[in-house]
């Protein structure tokens, strides 16, 4: 357990050999057993969607593959723990022998080591793929990482950077997911060049992509704007 409100998940078995990560912020799709089930079944693909072979939908989740182990076929998940939803009760309760299935990885993020900057922002559900960031764009280039958590014990150890300043804000009790990240890069002083990189609740996202692409008028290929989930669902 990481802290309170997230737990690191190691899923581990032979069928991940040769299992790799070529790019940061990647994911994974991560399949548990059904609510009050301890059996694994796969779903099958119905052109549209997956299905069970009862035809309900699987617990079927994206994620960012935080680490893979170099020492044996195992994968480290970070997931954030809510108040309620299926993953979030399983990853608070699993054990040891737990039977999960992982499908990937999907596509990452490509650095460029030419970029005069870099601005990633994102919530909780991002910091494992800002510290896979921080972790692998070159020391030399500066970077400003803002951070929305909604609570103070969310805050993570992150990979040290020489040329990072990270900054984490505080949700308050009454304002919406998304919405300190959307002020955060409203006020961030982009400059010719840099390269924006944000993630986190897809509804905070429409405001975002809307100040970068619209008013600021962004380059397409200096910003990367990625919904990781959706608030009440």
């Amino acid at each position: 357990m990481l802290t309170p409100r997230m737990a690191r998940v190691t899923v581990a078995g032979p069928e991940l050999k040769g299992f790799e990560l070529t790019e940061p912020a990647a994911s994974v799709r991560l399949l548990i057993p059904t609510s009050g089930t301890t059996e694994l079944v796969i779903p099958e693909w119905t052109g549209n969607e997956f299905l069970l072979p009862n035809g309900d939908r699987p617990i079927l989740r994206t994620f960012t593959p935080r680490r893979v182990h170099s020492d044996r076929p195992a994968l480290d998940v970070d997931i954030v723990l809510h108040t309620d939803g299926a993953t979030s009760r399983w990853a608070g309760e699993a054990q040891p022998g737990d039977p999960a299935a992982v499908a990937g990885p999907g596509r990452g993020y490509r650095i460029d080591p030419g970029a005069p900057a870099f601005f990633l922002a994102g919530d909780e559900t991002a910091i494992p793929a800002i510290g896979q960031l921080l972790e692998q764009i070159p020391a030399e280039i500066p970077i400003r990482a803002v951070i929305e958590i909604a609570h103070p014990e969310a805050r993570l150890d992150l990979p040290e950077h020489p040329s990072a300043q990270v900054v984490w804000r505080e949700r308050g009790a009454d304002e919406s997911p998304g919405a300190a990240l959307v002020d955060a890069v409203r006020a961030a002083d982009l400059g010719p060049g840099t390269k924006v990189w944000v993630a986190g609740e897809a509804g905070s996202l429409f405001h975002i992509r809307r100040n970068l692409m619209e008013e600021r008028a962004l380059p397409r290929a200096d910003v990367t704007v990625r919904g990781y989930w959706k608030h009440g669902r």
